[in-house]
């Protein structure tokens, strides 16, 4: 017997859903670097301990999904 098209097994996604956060350290020299995490407040800890540094001019922490 065959099924219908959109009746198949792969078609429902159960993965684990979750956000993702990119951290951008912008540097008073121009460079940047980004960094993602999977954790909002792990996002934010890496922003507010990389601002401490004086050669850091700011951070961003934004949602990519």
């Amino acid at each position: 017997m065959k099924r219908p098209k959109g009746d198949l097994a792969f078609t429902k996604d159960r993965r684990r859903k979750h956000k993702h956060w990119q951290v951008t350290v912008f540097y008073r020299d121009g460079e940047k670097f980004a960094r993602v995490y999977t954790d909002r407040r792990k996002a934010a800890a890496f922003a507010v301990r990389q601002k401490r540094s004086p050669v850091v001019k700011s951070t961003k922490v934004e949602l990519v999904n």
